[in-house]
């Protein structure tokens, strides 16, 4: 919960989660066609009220984002406590994902063709991509992930792994497959 969320009432914050419940309910359901007034109907509330929360579409995927965020960088957390650097870093990654999968919203708003106001949580955004650096850096450095990873490659496989999570698709195939290619060939696995 960012500094903000804790200064709102308590009416407030039951709204501007109402608001998001609603939000990820309908994005999930019907993706970039969800209209704001139609996101203030099912929270049960005024179209003023969801737009004293979040201004515009773009505000909403970012609090959408970042609440699965605080979940994600907690998984982060427990992933840098892996003492094995190679199982830190699937550690992360599948957990990443499996968190991913339960939320359609979250991979909406990440995939989706509208960009979210990533400033609305860059401090979340930051905690977790410190954190990833730091398990990459760790893996990279013991010889088990490839010299030529970056930082940035880790959401590109999990943006592609979370296109393939609709229908019968694969995901987990789809990462075995990645991981084969980004573990350095010459590790002594």
């Amino acid at each position: 919960m960012t500094a903000s969320e804790r200064s709102l009432r308590a009416d407030a914050r039951r709204n501007r989660e109402s608001v998001l419940d609603a939000a990820s309910e309908l994005f999930a359901q019907r993706g970039d066609a969800v209209q704001m007034d139609e996101i203030a109907e099912r929270a049960g509330l005024g179209v003023g009220t969801l737009y004293r929360h979040f201004a515009d579409k773009q505000a909403l995927l970012a609090a959408i984002i970042g609440r699965r965020f605080e979940t994600m960088t907690a998984l982060a957390r427990s992933a840098e406590e892996v003492e094995d650097p190679w199982a830190a870093f699937e550690t992360l990654l599948f957990g990443y994902l499996e968190s991913a999968q339960t939320d359609a919203a979250f991979r909406f708003a990440m995939l989706g063709p509208e960009e979210p106001n990533w400033d609305d949580i860059a401090a979340l955004k930051t905690e977790f991509s410190t954190i990833t650096e730091g398990i990459v850096r760790r893996a990279i450095s013991t010889g088990r992930l490839r010299n030529d990873f970056l930082n940035g490659d880790f959401a590109l496989i999990t943006r592609g792994a979370m296109a393939n999570m609709t229908g019968t698709g694969d995901w987990r195939r789809y990462v075995t497959l990645v991981l084969d290619g980004i573990r350095d060939a010459d590790a002594d696995l």
